[in-house]
């Protein structure tokens, strides 16, 4: 497994971790914004975080059947986790604001679930996740992702293992400090697009 120095090394080199001012996917401001898509154009990079969350995946959860991973940042990662622990991966996508599972894709009662992301902050990808392996009587293992910045304060009432932990604040659009005020906003997510 690679050191949270090492991680986050990586994160500036491919890009991935920049800072401004950033309208994240939940609503929240942030004068940080991580787009693990840079992370995963690189994949020797890339592969070092994953295969050390994968490492701490296998530690953590022994024993599950299926990853399911919210589109579209977790598309790529779900795969490649999936790829390293030899795992059947599939991945939810928004339809009329809601995700459910097209191509053909299954949750098969009982099976037991690992829902994986890119970034988790408030939880509401993964938890719209959790209700869809519910709506299909699955099992939710666990949640994994490559970064848990929620600093404790996500909606997931469970474990997240995480490459890193990063404890970047985030602000209502009331409640802006002077510095990300004074800079205009950018929402590089893709939810609400």
């Amino acid at each position: 497994m690679i050191s949270l120095k090492e991680s986050l090394k990586i994160l500036k080199e491919t890009d991935a971790l920049v800072e401004g001012h950033f309208i994240l996917s939940s609503g929240l401001h942030s004068s940080k914004y991580i787009q693990c898509a840079k992370l995963m154009s690189k994949p020797a990079k890339a592969h070092k975080l994953c295969l050390s969350l994968a490492e701490k995946i296998k530690n953590e959860y022994k024993n599950f059947d299926l990853i399911l991973s919210p589109a579209m940042g977790g598309i790529v990662i779900g795969y490649e986790i999936g790829r390293l622990l030899e795992k059947e991966t599939i991945f939810a996508e928004r339809v009329n604001g809601k995700f459910n599972l097209r191509r053909d894709f299954k949750i098969l009662q009982n099976q037991k679930i690992l829902i994986v992301e890119d970034v988790i902050t408030t939880g509401k990808s993964s938890l719209e996740c959790s209700n869809l392996v519910k709506d299909f009587k699955g099992i939710i293992v666990g949640y994994a992702c490559i970064i848990n910045r929620s600093d404790g304060k996500s909606a997931i009432d469970g474990k997240i293992v995480s490459q890193l932990e990063l404890n970047i604040p985030t602000y209502s659009k009331d409640n802006l400090p002077d510095n990300l005020s004074s800079i205009k906003a950018i929402k590089p997510g893709s939810r609400d697009l």
